[in-house]
């Protein structure tokens, strides 16, 4: 079996020049290779599930405090914004030779920010954070979020630079208590986070094995003890492997992207088996110096070949330019486009810029 490569022969200046696989035909490999995925994970799953596509949904509760606001956001009539979130494992990426988990945030359609994590027998550690614009921040050292063994008793410090500021945290385990949430009873290890600098925090966190944070409540002072800010997350679902929501695109005013029969010209959503080659194209402006842009071709629904939202791969490239532009290539394999529905994801520093959907007919 021939596997599909993209071809760099007709692409304008300043195009991508990658192979993008599309192993789309690999029946019985394709599903040995997905279920692979997560043991690097797997001692640690007395803590969370950490399966691909883990997803855990929050009541999230906003309120500020006395003459402040909370940005943009509407209040209820006590002065609150009330605001249902979505934590869920998106994938894994490798960041100074080690595998992290990819915890994103979901609000209102948008990765407001997302964690990498690794998950061993040490416990939950965060090494790195990227933002809504995609911007990463690496943790030195990196944070531990809860500690293992949980127990009673245990406690541990953050002593860290998070993007040039100094930051203090003392975290311990309480105890254990019985706590209801919308997602239903639980019996759970209380933690009680202190940070003394920049700004006093407090974290109070409700944490059970093999589920995860069920409560959360973090409150920000000022110097002088006024409230700041007091943001409360209550589990509302058990944990359940979902598919990943939609999402708005952050970085989408600075990213066009299409994908077409042509090199340029009009886009289209539909690809027939004798199409040579598909086309995914992006445009770039704007851009910061060496923005990474990279694609993903996922196949929705191909029947029982592989997995509904199967990643089929991913390719990237670097923009030379703030203002550029490239296409990668797909040509036809020689036993002809597997057909059901696909769509290819276009991502700017790793925050979702575009995502195009397409068919490709019998």
């Amino acid at each position: 079996m021939q596997i599909p490569k993209f071809s760099a022969a007709e692409e304008p200046a300043l195009t991508v020049h990658t192979e993008f696989l599309a192993i789309i035909l690999m029946r019985k490999i394709i599903i040995l290779a997905f279920i692979a995925a997560p043991l690097a994970f797997v001692s640690a799953e007395q803590l969370i599930p950490t399966a691909d596509g883990t997803s855990w949904q929050y009541q999230m509760t906003q309120e500020a405090g006395e003459g402040l606001r909370l940005s943009n956001l509407t209040p209820d009539a006590d002065g609150k914004v009330q605001l249902l979130v979505t934590y869920r494992i998106n994938g894994a990426t490798n960041i100074d030779g080690k595998d992290l988990l990819k915890f994103e945030m979901h609000r209102d359609g948008v990765v407001t920010n997302t964690d990498l994590l690794t998950v061993n027998e040490h416990g939950i550690i965060c090494s790195a954070r990227i933002d809504q614009d995609g911007e990463m921040t690496k943790l030195d050292p990196p944070q531990i979020m809860v500690a293992a063994p949980l127990q009673t008793g245990t406690s541990w410090d953050f002593n860290g630079d998070v993007a040039g500021t100094k930051v203090h945290q003392h975290y311990g385990v309480i105890g254990e208590q019985d706590i209801t949430v919308p997602a239903g009873k639980f019996r759970a290890f209380q933690i009680r986070g202190v940070q003394t600098s920049r700004n006093p925090v407090t974290i109070d966190r409700w944490f059970v094995k093999g589920t995860g944070i069920v409560k959360d409540v973090t409150t920000t002072r000022s110097e002088n003890g006024d409230l700041l800010r007091r943001i409360s997350l209550e589990l509302k679902e058990r944990p359940k492997v979902a598919a990943r929501p939609q999402v708005k695109s952050a970085a989408s005013t600075k990213l066009t992207v299409t994908v077409s029969k042509e090199v340029a010209g009009q886009g289209t959503a539909q690809f027939g088996p004798d199409t040579e080659k598909i086309y995914a194209r992006w445009g770039g402006h704007d851009l910061r110096p060496e923005a990474k842009i990279r694609v993903v071709w996922i196949a929705e629904n191909i029947g029982d070949i592989a997995p509904p939202n199967y990643t089929i791969d991913e390719a990237s490239t670097l923009a030379g330019a703030s203002y550029a532009h490239g296409i990668f290539t797909l040509s036809r394999p020689d036993e002809g486009w597997v057909p059901g529905d696909y769509r290819v994801e276009f991502y700017l520093d790793d925050a979702l810029a575009g995502t195009v959907k397409l068919k490709l007919m019998k």
